[in-house]
């Protein structure tokens, strides 16, 4: 299978680069996959599951990413996000605790007991909800898949 250059970048620099065979990301109206010479395309991702499929053994590298931007133009892929953990280094614990210190202090914003930053929180929120989805194979938070009736 022919490869090609992906590059996943957070703020703090480069989380993956290298050679792939796929890659699948979540683009804001559903998961984008891209082989070798795919065609040009710019699209805005949302928080999610971000899987590179690596070309030795079959390694699939999956991170929860945070939303941002993507780009592919000849054989390069570019993931600009705001946040990328890798999946088996996501500590489920940490995250719970982390979502439920959020979700807290968002009450108190909203009574009125502090004064903290509401956008921060949300985005807080928004982290450890999609380490947590990502780390129990769930997906995307915000879309659980339907079951059958």
């Amino acid at each position: 299978m022919s490869t090609f250059d992906v590059s996943l970048v957070t703020p703090d620099g480069p989380v993956f680069e290298g050679e792939v065979e796929m890659l699948i990301v979540p683009g804001a109206d559903g998961e984008i996959g891209v082989l070798a010479r795919h065609a040009p395309l710019i699209a805005m991702l949302k928080a999610g599951s971000t899987r590179v499929h690596v070309t030795r053994n079959g390694e699939v590298r999956e991170f929860a990413t945070g939303p941002g931007f993507f780009k592919v133009e000849q054989d390069r892929a570019l993931a600009l996000v705001d946040d990328a953990v890798e999946a088996r280094e996501i500590d489920e614990e940490r995250a719970r605790e982390q979502l439920e210190r959020a979700r807290e202090e968002l009450e108190r914003v909203e009574s009125g007991e502090s004064d903290a930053d509401r956008w921060q929180l949300e985005q807080r929120i928004k982290h450890a909800e999609n380490q947590l989805a990502v780390v129990s194979g769930t997906g995307d938070p915000h879309l659980r898949p339907r079951t059958a009736a």
